[in-house]
């Protein structure tokens, strides 16, 4: 399954750069991202590495989840793919 970086967590003052929000594919409700909740998150960098982490939380209404990553990414990130596994 794939879903897309939407945007870093944070507000106007403070950014949590490894915490990112994404929205995914057929997913339109909160209903039906909660089932998505621990499992696996993959972003590779265009070099090759590949930096993980976990879905936490549903964010808002409309089915995006809350990923924490084990160390911050790249504003480079934002608006790739990211993998979701089991």
């Amino acid at each position: 399954m794939e879903g897309k970086i939407v945007n870093f967590r944070g507000s106007h003052h403070t950014k949590y750069m490894d915490q990112i929000i994404i929205s995914i594919d057929n997913i339109t409700s909160k209903e039906k991202a909660k089932p998505l909740l621990n499992k696996q998150v993959t972003w590779k960098t265009p070099s090759g590495k590949e930096i993980k982490g976990t879905i936490r939380k549903e964010h808002g209404n409309k089915g995006a989840v809350r990923a924490k990553f084990e160390r911050g990414l790249p504003g480079q990130a934002l608006g790739t793919k990211v993998t979701i596994s089991q």
